[in-house]
């Protein structure tokens, strides 16, 4: 921090507010600029000599607040999408409003990349509701000083079991539910508490690509098996590799191509898990967002026994930037995760978990998901009618009742990895469907992402820059 000035202990201001006013006006007057990384909390509470539980709940509240952007071990930098004036401006009006993102000039200055995979449409994010929240917490709550117990924050493993319970079926207690840092905390916790050197896990094919690296870093022998229209293909898993002792799946919404496990599926696959004591690590992937029918239900709810491990994170429904997943084992295995939890895991920030706790014990969470159904539907639309308007017949569109991704289907004789290529010299954020397989023949397409496409005229813009980026020599 610019200077590093003692703080004023004696001050009415507590510690924690004098760290996030002077981060303020640190980004404000150009000292951070935006990208930088900022000192990690232990470094800053080392040479200011206060807790390090000080120091994150400053952090929380400008990560809170959109000044800074948690990136794991890559460090905490402040968000890319600042700018300085506006930083300024707000400081001079003395006011806690959080700080605007610069408005895109164009798809090569915009923030994020157009067709942006994997992103929830960032101005849909309650910011105001969430700031008086993270404020209240930070008010009341004492513990947040404390160490964080390694499972979860009580409270907020009690709103995701009652959660769960209404929207999946699970009968799970609160005692079941780990709260994790990210998708890779949750891969990284299962991994290092039930995989063995060179356990077969079945994984699907096309996947999710950051399942297969980091389960194979973890020493899982990867068993890619194939979907079709009916989800994973079970009978060619058996074939692959009978005695996997994992299966790692995405019933609900399979990524990336959107079909949903069938119930004959499912049903196949835990009767396999149980006769061969495997587990079935299912990825409930974009389940909070189905715009047609009723969802299946999850595979945890049809099983008694303590096969399925159950993953969820908040990456789509709330923002990536809060790094909240959660992890429901077994009743036979709490023990042993609450052991590996112990070991192997510091916690997430209590701060944010308290705050997400009340944001869905208090109701905003179901009427978020619910404003952001409508929203998405809408944008699937206008990005599906500009793309037809603007490439007719090249492209076929699939129909997928979930998620917030789309592909455009196109001949095997195209180059989809060529395409994209191409796309993304114009910083397009489009991805090859093919680059997804790992042994199974590649389908030929393009991901495109479209909640944060957020007009007509939007989506029709980006249609036709994506047509001249992709017919470029």
């Amino acid at each position: 921090m610019a200077g590093h000035q003692h703080l004023e202990h004696g001050s009415e201001d507590p510690l924690y507010r004098q760290i996030y006013e002077r981060f303020r006006r640190a980004i404000a007057n150009g000292t951070y600029a935006p990208g930088a990384r900022v000192p990690s909390v232990r470094n800053l509470a080392s040479e200011l000599q206060i807790s390090r539980g000080t120091v994150e709940l400053a952090y929380d509240l400008l990560i809170g607040e959109g000044y800074l952007v948690a990136r794991g071990q890559a460090g905490t930098i402040v968000s890319p999408s600042l700018a300085p004036q506006q930083v300024r401006d707000s400081l001079q009006r003395a006011g806690t409003a959080r700080p605007v993102a610069r408005a895109p000039d164009a798809a090569t200055e915009s923030y994020p990349p157009p067709f942006q995979l994997g992103l929830p449409a960032l101005d849909l994010f309650p910011h105001k509701l969430w700031a008086s929240l993270v404020t209240r917490q930070a008010r009341v709550q004492s513990r947040l000083f404390a160490y964080p117990n390694p499972a979860g924050y009580q409270p907020l493993r009690e709103a995701i079991s009652a959660y769960l319970h209404i929207s999946r079926g699970l009968d799970c207690s609160p005692e079941q539910v780990f709260v994790l840092p990210g998708y890779r905390g949750v891969t990284g916790l299962l991994s290092r508490t039930l995989l063995r050197p060179l356990d077969e896990l079945w994984l699907e094919d096309p996947c999710f690509p950051p399942s297969r690296y980091l389960f194979a870093e973890m020493g899982a022998r990867i068993v890619p098996v194939p979907v079709d229209k009916d989800g994973l293909s079970v009978a060619k898993g058996k074939e692959l590799a009978p005695h996997a002792r994992f299966a790692l799946v995405t019933p609900a919404h399979q990524s990336p191509l959107g079909v949903p496990l069938s119930l004959a599926r499912r049903l196949e696959l835990i009767t396999w898990a149980q006769q061969n004591n495997a587990f079935i690590i299912e990825d409930d992937y974009d389940s909070e967002f189905r715009y047609d029918g009723r969802p299946l239900p999850a595979l945890a709810s049809l099983v008694a026994t303590g096969n399925v491990l159950y993953v969820g994170t908040f990456s789509k429904a709330l923002s990536p930037a809060l790094r909240l997943a959660y992890l429901v084992v077994p009743k036979p295995l709490v023990a042993r995760f609450n052991e590996a939890c112990a070991r192997l895991h510091d916690g997430c920030p209590v701060l944010i978990q308290g705050v997400t706790a009340d944001f869905i014990n208090e109701g905003y969470f179901a009427r978020h998901l619910k404003k952001m159904r409508a929203a998405y539907s809408q944008r699937r639309e206008m990005v599906i009618d500009s793309m037809r308007a603007t490439f007719g017949g090249r492209m076929q569109y699939e129909d997928m009742p979930c998620g917030l991704n789309l592909i455009a289907s196109l001949d095997d004789a195209e180059d989809d990895r060529l395409l994209a290529q191409r796309a993304k010299s114009r910083n397009l954020a489009v991805e090859p469907l093919s680059g997804r397989y790992i042994e199974a023949p590649p389908k030929k397409g393009l991901l495109l992402g479209f909640a944060n496409v957020k007009s007509e005229e939007k989506a029709l813009a980006l249609a036709r820059e994506l047509k001249v980026a992709i017919e470029a020599d």
